[in-house]
């Protein structure tokens, strides 16, 4: 994964507009976060291959950055992302690390369902 470029997440949002699309969102300070002493509370979210069709899509902020999907009823955003990558299947991935590299969130986007 690279650094997040706003414009090119922008666009690849942008490809997305008005599709049903695939949706997997995590979010966690459990599994992946163990190191965290702060708190005895482990939470966490977790949806695979949600489908969605969402008419707005923005990415927002100075890093790390915000990711909104406005969907018909509402809103899907993920907080923190400071990574992404577009591959070869066309699926947009966003990741959200802490400075030592463990994954706090992810948002991810495919036009054909993830792997179980």
């Amino acid at each position: 994964m690279d650094p997040i470029n706003k414009s090119i997440v922008q666009s690849a949002l942008n490809g997305f507009l008005n599709r049903d699309v695939y949706l997997h969102l995590e979010t966690t300070n459990g599994a992946y976060a163990v190191h965290r002493k702060e708190s005895n509370m482990t939470v966490g979210a977790y949806i695979r291959n949600g489908r969605i069709c969402f008419g707005r899509g923005i990415i927002t902020g100075d890093g790390p950055y915000r990711v909104g999907l406005k969907i018909e009823l509402g809103w899907v955003y993920a907080e923190g992302l400071t990574d992404f990558e577009t591959d070869q299947e066309g699926r947009l991935l966003l990741a959200g690390h802490d400075q030592d590299g463990r994954l706090a969130v992810a948002l991810e986007l495919s036009l054909s369902p993830f792997e179980l």
